[in-house]
């Protein structure tokens, strides 16, 4: 289809609010997912991060108490 002017193209033959409305809807919908695909990508680098720690932690806490254990024997 082939429009005369940016005017005819902008109006879309009558149809402007429906196909403009249509394009719209679905750009905001397509933003919506790839921001929250964003925040739950970084939450979920976080929650690991906080986990790694945890582990950590455990790990040198057990270390600790078998060299206590070893010392009192």
């Amino acid at each position: 289809m082939q429009f005369e002017s940016l005017a005819d193209f902008i109006n879309m033959g009558g149809y402007a609010f429906y196909v403009w409305l249509s394009f719209g809807v679905t750009f905001a919908a397509m933003a919506i997912i790839a921001i929250q695909s964003f925040i739950k990508h970084r939450n979920l680098l976080k929650q690991v991060v906080v986990e790694k720690e945890r582990k950590a932690r455990i790990k040198k806490a057990r270390q600790q108490q078998q060299q206590q254990e070893s010392t009192s024997l």
